[in-house]
């Protein structure tokens, strides 16, 4: 009989969402802090050729723009309400995480989609909808305590075995899901994703451009009214308050990645006025002066 293999599960500690949004491979992602604090993370992640098991938490609320591996399919457990979120690779999705974030997800590759015969077409309007599940919490406990026991090398597992128990019990827990789903509310978050989605698909590929309220609107394709009200609904804040906090995301990037530009400069560049107003805002997001993010960078 040939001796079982340890599965190794890697991690990684993180200082700053772009660290943290570059440390899951094969996902597109752009990360941006939207509460304030020194952001801190962590990954674990675990690939099992052709089925990776991950693991996401974060200290601070995160906007996420991110498409799925290409072709894959991933279910992702969200701690903070015990929901199901089924991600495709084919869409882009906009997704505003709470503080104290805990994700655990399994992502089928593309391959392993084909050789399952899994009909991703079927599953269309569940894409990004919360799907309750008794068994959500249960089976998302379960998974981190497998990353965790995996980690010690003490408990060496068949890889197939796993692959195969993790299909099943996704595959069940979707049905069981679906059973629970409330249509009404459904179709009120489809089209809350929709808006979400086009503001997201433009800050994915203009990462570097500023807008006011009736330029996001254009962009969004609604009403002003309508703007405000789905994007209070969808995360939480005000258009007016997202736009700013992207701001200083942007200039803590070129601070972060400039070799030579000012602090006022920088301020200027993402319509800051103010450098004072700037500075007070940069440190009540992050914790930290502009000037003393300059000094991080120059250490590096």
């Amino acid at each position: 009989m040939t001796q079982a293999t340890a599965l190794r599960v890697q991690a990684f500690t993180t200082g700053d969402v772009a660290a943290q949004c570059s440390a899951t491979p094969g996902w597109v992602q752009q990360y941006q802090q939207m509460s304030p604090g020194h952001f801190a993370g962590q990954i674990r992640y675990l690939d099992l050729q052709g089925v990776e098991v991950y693991e996401e938490c974060m200290n601070t609320r995160v906007e996420q723009h991110f498409n799925a591996p290409a072709g894959a399919l991933a279910f992702c457990f969200d701690g903070s309400d015990n929901a199901l979120y089924l991600l495709n690779g084919e869409s882009r999705n906009t997704w505003i995480t709470p503080e104290n974030y805990r994700e655990v997800a399994v992502v089928f590759g593309p391959q392993f989609v084909q050789r399952h015969g899994l009909d991703v077409a079927k599953l269309e309007g569940l894409f990004m909808a919360p799907l309750t599940c008794q068994q959500n919490a249960l089976f998302s406990r379960w998974l981190s305590g497998t990353l965790t026991r995996l980690s010690a090398v003490i408990d060496p597992a068949s890889r197939d075995a796993l692959t195969q128990q993790l299909l099943d019990d996704c595959l069940f827990i979707l049905d069981n899901a679906c059973v629970c789903l409330d249509r009404h509310s459904l179709q009120r978050r489809s089209e809350e994703r929709r808006l979400m989605a086009r503001i997201g698909e433009w800050a994915a590929d203009a990462p570097d451009e500023t807008v006011n309220l009736l330029q996001l609107a254009r962009i969004a394709g609604v009403p002003l009214r309508q703007l405000q009200q789905g994007f209070k609904t969808y995360t939480g804040m005000s258009p007016a308050q997202w736009l700013r906090l992207r701001r200083l995301n942007g200039a803590r990037r070129e601070l972060l990645s400039s070799a030579d530009a000012t602090v006022a400069e920088v301020a200027m560049n993402w319509a800051f006025w103010h450098l004072g107003r700037f500075s007070n805002s940069y440190r009540a997001l992050f914790k930290e002066l502009p000037s003393e993010t300059i000094k991080c960078r120059q250490k590096q």
